[in-house]
């Protein structure tokens, strides 16, 4: 199958300036940091704060240069100095936190066509048609197009920043904790409709959590990280029933973990109570 991100032997080093009598030096953030994801699947990055997940992340998203390695996308090596516009379209990444990724001083629809104005010669008719379109393919409302991000619950945010993300029909979305910051009930709503636009779209997905329930839920393949290196890498169901790094097993142990499916029960009994509305 084809891999449309693959990581060959990324490091990253980060200068520290010396003083009187000391040397510059460096840190390592990443080390030797190898992975391929292939098209239509989701690789999960976990590890705890530290470890290198949002270095990489930033990497992933054309952000940052690696100090050494190589990343292609879809087989084409980056270069970040000579990047074409066409590569940076097809790597888009989510946030943790939906609000701070907003303008709140610009209206839905218009975050949804800013893209389009940047990156493709359609019309206004034509951008606002496909603007509205993935506005209600991510459960909002139609009368949602001329509201400000501050109007809208977390988990609604959330699926704006998804929108927007995807309007330039990217080939790999990195998704950087996601539904950290939402309830529990609306992560179960966003994790499905994450799931509904990999199958719908045949993406790719980076997801990088603490959260191994919803790691377990969304996942394909595991990458475990730890200060900057990569400790265990396989299959989700071999990761979570035979973990085999000691670090790993110790993640897995101090976690607690909360049953998504049962989330997912809660919600359903609450819709058919017709409790609550959409996030």
């Amino acid at each position: 199958m084809t891999a449309v991100l693959e990581a060959r032997h990324i490091v990253r080093d980060y200068p520290v300036a010396g003083g009187f009598l000391r040397k510059d030096s460096a840190v390592r953030a990443l080390n030797d940091v190898s992975f391929r994801v292939e098209q239509g699947k989701t690789l999960a990055i976990v590890g705890e704060s530290g470890c290198g997940k949002s270095t990489l992340a930033r990497i992933l998203t054309l952000i940052d240069p690696a100090t050494a390695g190589e990343l292609l996308i879809d087989g084409e090596a980056v270069n970040l100095a000579g990047m074409n516009a066409e590569l940076r379209r097809k790597v888009q990444i989510v946030f943790q936190n939906p609000y701070g990724s907003l303008n709140p001083r610009q209206k839905v629809g218009d975050m949804l066509m800013e893209p389009l104005v940047l990156n493709t010669k359609d019309n206004a008719k034509l951008r606002r048609e496909k603007a509205m379109a993935m506005l209600t393919r991510v459960g909002l409302m139609p009368e949602h197009f001329n509201r400000y991000p501050h109007m809208f619950s977390g988990g609604q945010r959330q699926r704006l920043a998804i929108a927007r993300a995807l309007m330039v029909n990217p080939r790999l979305l990195v998704l950087d904790e996601p539904v950290s910051a939402l309830d529990l009930s609306v992560q179960a709503q966003v994790l499905n409709l994450l799931a509904d636009l990999q199958d719908e779209f045949n993406l790719t997905y980076v997801f990088i959590s603490h959260d191994l329930s919803v790691v377990r839920y969304i996942a394909d393949e595991v990458m475990v990280m730890f200060k900057g290196e990569v400790v265990e890498y396989g299959t989700r169901d071999a990761v979570f029933d035979a973990p085999q790094h000691a670090y790993t097993q110790k993640l897995f142990s101090a976690t607690p973990v909360t049953d998504i499916e049962a989330i997912r029960a809660r919600v359903a009994r609450r819709r058919a109570a017709g409790i609550g509305s959409a996030a």
